[in-house]
């Protein structure tokens, strides 16, 4: 098990500063997932979303931070937060990647480099073999930021959309550590 990380860690971009999560960062990011186009490619998140389940769901990541379970970063622009990039699902070397952006950043890379960021805190940090990522078939914004970064179409499955209320097909996709062994094989 890796050692814990101080939540005073942050990661830097040319543009974007990624700093831990905290509980006060729940309105803004009710206040992006109020919007149904940003909600409706977010498969776990509730629409319209609860503001009593956001603030437990924010409150919550100082633990899982403290416990290495999930590391989410608020991701900030010009000093306003502009969405959320994550690591969840750790176990045996490998982790989800996650990212949602208010509608207003969209399209300026700043998913990218976000992801990039916290791709970068996984394999070096955290020393990640694997990281998986998904997205809704029709999300080809997504699928783009993916590909972009390096990862490879892996396969696709059917899969509850809780903000849809219905199956929708899930892209999965798949980043490999450099030089890992997994990698090489």
């Amino acid at each position: 098990m890796a050692e814990p990380l101080p939540r005073s860690l942050v990661l830097k971009t040319a543009r974007l500063t990624l700093r831990p999560s905290e509980a006060t960062d729940a309105a803004r990011g009710f206040a992006i997932q109020s919007n149904w186009n940003v909600t409706r490619m977010l498969r776990m998140a509730r629409f319209p979303p609860d503001r009593d389940e956001m603030d437990r769901w924010f409150a919550a990541h100082p633990r899982e931070w403290a416990e290495g379970k999930a590391f989410r970063f608020a991701v900030v622009h010009d000093g306003r937060i502009i969405g959320l990039c994550d690591l969840d699902e750790i176990a045996d070397g490998a982790a989800d990647l996650g990212y949602w952006l208010d509608e207003a950043a969209w399209g300026r890379g700043h998913a990218t480099d976000a992801a990039r960021a916290v791709i970068d805190f996984a394999f070096t940090a955290r020393g990640l073999d694997l990281l998986r990522s998904g997205t809704a078939a029709d999300n080809d914004a997504s699928g783009r930021v993916l590909e972009k970064l390096g990862f490879r179409r892996v396969g696709t499955r059917t899969v509850q959309s809780r903000s849809r209320r219905m199956e929708i097909t899930h892209v999965r996709y798949e980043l490999r550590r450099p030089g890992s062994a997994a990698q090489r094989a």
